[in-house]
C-alpha cells in the first residue's frame, strides 16, 4: 500500500508545469519523471506478481482454448463419422430401392407374360369348346337328316310296297320266308 501512495506522490510532482527544466536527473525534467513512473509501475507489477499471475491466466485461457480445440475436433470427426454413416445408408437406401424397383419390374414382366399365357390358354378351350359345339351340332344334324332320310324312305317303301303287292303275292313271299326259315333252323 505503502508502494501505491509513493507512486501516486510522485505523479503528482511530476506535473506539466515542471517539466523539462534543469539537469536530466531532477524532477523538474519530463523524460526522467516518466522513466521513474515506468521504474515504479514496473516495480509494483512485480511486486504483486503480476506477470506470474498473468502468465498463469494466459496458461489457463491457453488450456482452454487447447480443450475447446480437442472438443471442436472431435465434434467434427463425430460429425464426419455420422455424415460417412449417413451417406452409407442412403447408399444402401438406394441399392435396396433399386433392387425392389427392379424386382418390382421383373415381377410385373412375369405377370404380364403368365397374363398372356393365361389368355391364350383361355381362347384355346373357347376355340376347343365351340368347334366341340360346331362338331356336335354337325353331328346332330347328319343324324337328323339320316332319321329324316330313313322315315321318308320307309315311309316310300311302304307305299311302294303296299301299291305292288296284291295278297296272292303276299301269300306267295310267307311261304318262301317259312321255308327259308325252316332251312335254316334244321
Amino acid at each position: 500500500m505503502k508502494l501505491v501512495l509513493a507512486t501516486l506522490a510522485l505523479s503528482m510532482a511530476a506535473a506539466p508545469a515542471m517539466a523539462a527544466t534543469g539537469p536530466f536527473f531532477s524532477l523538474g525534467n519530463t523524460d526522467f519523471v516518466v522513466l521513474l513512473a515506468f521504474l515504479l509501475f514496473v516495480g509494483v507489477l512485480l511486486y504483486f506478481r503480476v506477470p506470474r499471475e498473468v502468465g498463469k491466466m494466459l496458461d489457463k485461457r491457453a488450456d482452454g482454448i487447447r480443450a475447446e480445440l480437442d472438443e471442436a475436433r472431435g465434434l467434427r470427426e463425430e460429425a464426419q463419422s455420422l455424415l460417412a454413416s449417413y451417406e452409407r445408408k442412403q447408399k444402401d437406401v438406394q441399392t435396396q430401392a433399386d433392387r425392389i424397383v427392379s424386382n418390382a419390374r421383373d415381377e410385373a414382366n412375369r405377370s404380364a407374360e403368365q397374363a398372356k399365357i393365361d389368355i391364350e390358354k383361355s381362347i384355346q378351350r373357347r376355340l376347343t369348346a365351340a368347334e366341340e359345339q360346331i362338331q356336335s351340332a354337325q353331328d346332330k344334324a347328319v343324324r337328323d337328316v339320316r332319321d329324316q332320310a330313313v322315315t321318308v324312305a320307309v315311309a316310300a317303301a311302304r307305299q311302294v310296297i303296299t301299291e305292288q303287292m296284291t295278297a296272292q303275292r303276299a301269300d306267295k313271299m310267307i311261304d318262301e320266308s317259312i321255308q327259308t326259315v325252316g332251312a335254316k333252323l334244321h
